[in-house]
Order: C-alpha cells, then sequence, then structure tokens
C-alpha cells in the first residue's frame, strides 16, 4: 500500500471525526423512534459503518465501530452495562460479516448491510445468553431477524445512494483509498 501523505493523513482524520459525531447523533435521534420491542433499534448508523467498509480502509471502519460503542456507552450512560457488552458482540460480529461479505465479488452493498444487521442481533444473542442465559431470548429471534433484513436493507439503500453521489464528486477522490481511486471502474465512473 502506498504510503500517504499528511494532508490525506489529516483529511481521513477529519472524515473519522465527522462520522463519528454522525454515528453518534443518528444513535441520539433512533432513541425517539418507537419500536415495537424495548431496545429495539433501526440502526442508522450502521449506513455509516457501510460507507466507511466501501469508501475507506477496514482498520478505518473497524476503527469507527468500537470507537461509536465505547463512545455511545460514555454518552447515554452505559458504559460497561450487559446494553453495552450487548452492542459491542453485535458490533464486532457485524463488522466482522461486513468486512468479509464487502470482499466477495457479487455481494450488493444492500445484501452486506442486511447481512451485516442479522449478525448483530445473532451477535447480541449469543452475548446475553453468555451474560444472562434465558430461552425467551431465542423465542424473538425470529422476530428480531426479519426486522433486521428490513432495517439492513434500508440502512444499506441509504449508504448505497450516498456513495453513488460521493463518486461524482471530488470528495470521493480525496477519501477513497489510493487503489479505488485509479481502479478502472472508478475511470468509467467520471
Amino acid at each position: 500500500m502506498a504510503k500517504r501523505s499528511s494532508r490525506q493523513t489529516t483529511q481521513r482524520i477529519a472524515l473519522s471525526g465527522l462520522l463519528i459525531a454522525i454515528m453518534l447523533v443518528l444513535g441520539y435521534l433512533e432513541r425517539f423512534i418507537p419500536m415495537p420491542i424495548p431496545q429495539m433499534k433501526l440502526g442508522l448508523s450502521n449506513s455509516v459503518l457501510i460507507f466507511a467498509v466501501y469508501m475507506l480502509d477496514l482498520p478505518t471502519a473497524w476503527l469507527l465501530m468500537l470507537l461509536k460503542v465505547a463512545l455511545s456507552g460514555l454518552m447515554f450512560g452505559t458504559f460497561l452495562s450487559t446494553g453495552w457488552f450487548l452492542a459491542l458482540a453485535g458490533g464486532v460480529l457485524s463488522m466482522a460479516a461486513m468486512t468479509l461479505l464487502s470482499r466477495i465479488k457479487g455481494f450488493h452493498i444492500v445484501t452486506v448491510s442486511m447481512m451485516g444487521s442479522v449478525m448483530h442481533i445473532v451477535g447480541q444473542i449469543i452475548a446475553i445468553m453468555i451474560l444472562a442465559p434465558s430461552p425467551a431470548y431465542l423465542k424473538l429471534l425470529g422476530l428480531l431477524m426479519l426486522t433486521g433484513l428490513g432495517f439492513g436493507a434500508l440502512t444499506g439503500i441509504c449508504a448505497t445512494a450516498v456513495m453513488k453521489q460521493l463518486k461524482h464528486t471530488g470528495f470521493y477522490h480525496a477519501i477513497a483509498p489510493r487503489k479505488a481511486a485509479v481502479s478502472p471502474k472508478n475511470k468509467k465512473d467520471n
């Protein structure tokens, strides 16, 4: 990988700060959206992570996810609580799935987002079964996975629309990894 200039590094740091702020605001706002199951969320900040997986490098995307979980816990008073560990487990499994699937040719961004959403739920269920085992959680799994597919599709569509618009701006070339910025596919889009 080619070495980044200090300007590119500064741009990447500034963009990462902006993306963290967007994720935290979206996480805060979705707390006010009524859901049929307590603690269920749309996962709007996941659209920012999808953006990061495809438009930035993977280490940056992983760092954003970890910072979002940590800072959300600190902001909302849940740091190191059961809910925080559920968010961390869900985030790690979700990012692992999105990382792997995003690298397989033929998987659409929306599909990757949907699988990330489902794996977030699976990660949370695994964590809660370790922390406070109860078969009651497994009864919700089907409903949660179905809603996860729907919410994952929504966030994937949002992320796809944003990325499509950004590819036609100079902003994309400033943030894109060097390899992606000069690939034949991207030359064709210009």
